[in-house]
């Protein structure tokens, strides 16, 4: 019960550093699809490489990839630099030797080789958000399918959401054992930063945004457990595996299984708590 109840609390605190950041990129970026983006809307989700351009940048000094960051992907280098690094604003004309010199830390630049590594082949996470969001697609019709992007950040966040887009830290999903994380987290901590939590970390996120919690600030800290716990049962079955176990889930599981014809989408968008209560 100890370890659930831990377990809990540090997602609930993940949870709340996310959906600040959301409301900040929401505030602060225009979203602004690419070209033949509104097509890519109705068909497959392919995780784009935004970090071999950062890699490349940062490892060989490519003032290529740098210029293809700030013209292909100006929301995410923005993000990046002003939300994530905080090292100043996108528009400094001294930003670029800022976020090189950022990265020379010999830490930082052994993490951005082994995330390369690590991650040079990904097509297991192209299929597991494709047939997990199929699954969801099918529930919510009408739900927006998000473009998805990895990065590499600093050990500062591990999914970041826009509007309609899902950005993937890889520096803080490298492994339980990953030696860099054994010196700075604790084992509770280092459970949840493994490439099997990479999709249902980022579809549970991505759902939050699309559900959040009404009157938030002033809901009890068992209802936010409880909302928390919906968004994890519904990636569970979206993804046919029981990935979140807490006692929240279990609510949720056994009061679905009370309501047969109650759909995923109308569980998700139910701000009513009282018939959850433990």
């Amino acid at each position: 019960m100890q370890s659930i109840k831990e377990d809990c609390q540090y997602t609930m605190k993940k949870i709340n550093t996310i959906l600040l950041l959301i409301l900040v990129l929401f505030s602060a970026c225009e979203w602004k699809l690419k070209p033949n983006e509104e097509d890519d809307q109705n068909g497959r989700i392919e995780v784009q490489r935004y970090d071999r351009l950062e890699s490349r940048y940062l490892t060989t000094s490519d003032f290529s990839a740098l210029q293809t960051m700030n013209t292909e992907y100006p929301v995410e280098t923005r993000t990046l630099v002003e939300k994530v690094l905080q090292i100043g604003e996108v528009n400094d004309p001294e930003i670029s030797d800022k976020f090189l010199k950022f990265y020379q830390d010999s830490v930082l630049l052994v993490l951005v080789a082994d995330v390369e590594a690590e991650y040079a082949n990904i097509d297991d996470l192209n299929s597991q958000f494709n047939t997990t969001f199929d699954k969801l697609k099918e529930w919510i019709p009408n739900i927006p399918v998000p473009r998805v992007y990895a990065q590499i950040g600093a050990l500062d966040q591990s999914v970041i959401i826009g509007d309609r887009s899902i950005g993937i830290c890889l520096d803080k999903y490298m492994g339980d054992k990953y030696p860099l994380y054994q010196k700075y987290y604790s084992y509770q901590q280092r459970i949840s930063m493994t490439r099997s939590f990479i999709v249902p970390d980022c579809l549970s996120f991505y759902l939050l945004s699309l559900y959040p919690m009404d009157n938030y600030d002033n809901r009890t800290q068992i209802e936010k457990d409880l909302h928390m716990g919906k968004v994890m049962w519904v990636i569970n079955k979206a993804m046919e595996t029981d990935f979140f176990d807490t006692e929240y889930v279990t609510i949720i599981d056994r009061f679905m299984r009370k309501h047969p014809n109650l759909t995923p989408g109308e569980l998700l968008g139910n701000n009513d708590y009282s018939e959850l209560m433990p």
